[in-house]
C-alpha cells in the first residue's frame, strides 16, 4: 500500500471521529449550540401570589399603612384590598378641587353626584342664600396641606376616611386660609368604586 493511501484512508478516519463526536455532542439539530432560533419547551410556571410572588410578577403590593389611621386604614383594606392610600389622595385632592369649584360657581348639578345628602341640603341652601346677597363664591387658589387623619370602617361595611386639608380661597379680592376635616364615605361591599363626602367640619 503506497503512502498516499496510507495518508487517505488515516485523514478519512480522522473525520469519521469527529463527526461521531459532533453527533453524540448535538444529537440531531440542525443548527448550532448557541444563538440558534429555537423555541425551548416551557416547564411548569409558578403562579405569583400577593405573599410570594414569582419570576419577578408582582400581583399587588401590599400597602404600607402608618400614621394615626393606620388602624383604621388596615380594616379597610381588610374589606376592600384595592384600597391604596396613595391612589385615595391623588382621587381626594381632584376630589377637593372639583367640589370647591362647583360650590363657588354654584353648580349645583355637579355637586349632587358628589355629596351625601345632609352635606348636599346645606351646600345648596348655602348657595341659595350667597345668590340672595349677591356675594361672589371663593375660589381655590390652593392647597398648602392634604393628609389622611382618621379612617374607620363601621359593623355594615361603611368606610369612612377623613382628610385634612389646609388651602388658600379667593373672590379675586381677598384670600382666605382654610382648615378643614372632609370625611368620605363608600361601601366596600358596593361595586362602585366612588367615595361620596359624608361631613365638612373646622380643623382645631
Amino acid at each position: 500500500m503506497s503512502s498516499s493511501m496510507i495518508e487517505f484512508l488515516l485523514l478519512a478516519g480522522i473525520a469519521l471521529f469527529i463527526g461521531w463526536r459532533l453527533f453524540v455532542t448535538l444529537g440531531q439539530d440542525d443548527g448550532p449550540p448557541e444563538g440558534r432560533n429555537r423555541t425551548p419547551t416551557p416547564g411548569p410556571r409558578p403562579v405569583p401570589t400577593e405573599q410570594a410572588p414569582t419570576g419577578g410578577d408582582v400581583v399587588q403590593m401590599r400597602p404600607n399603612f402608618t400614621g394615626p389611621a393606620a388602624d383604621g386604614m388596615e380594616a379597610i383594606y381588610g374589606a376592600d384590598p384595592s384600597f391604596e392610600p396613595v391612589s385615595f389622595m391623588r382621587g381626594a385632592r381632584g376630589a377637593y378641587e372639583m367640589i370647591v369649584a362647583a360650590f363657588g360657581r354654584g353648580d349645583r348639578a355637579a355637586l349632587k353626584p358628589l355629596l351625601d345628602t345632609d352635606v348636599y341640603e346645606a351646600w345648596d341652601a348655602a348657595i341659595t342664600e350667597r345668590e340672595a346677597s349677591g356675594a361672589e363664591g371663593l375660589q381655590l387658589l390652593r392647597i398648602r396641606r392634604a393628609e389622611i387623619s382618621d379612617a374607620s370602617l363601621d359593623s355594615s361595611g361603611m368606610a369612612r376616611v377623613t382628610v385634612h386639608y389646609e388651602s388658600e380661597l379667593g373672590d379675586g379680592e381677598t384670600t382666605t386660609k382654610a382648615s378643614e376635616l372632609w370625611t368620605f364615605m363608600r361601601q366596600t361591599q358596593s361595586s362602585d368604586p366612588n367615595w361620596l363626602l359624608d361631613d365638612v367640619d373646622t380643623a382645631d
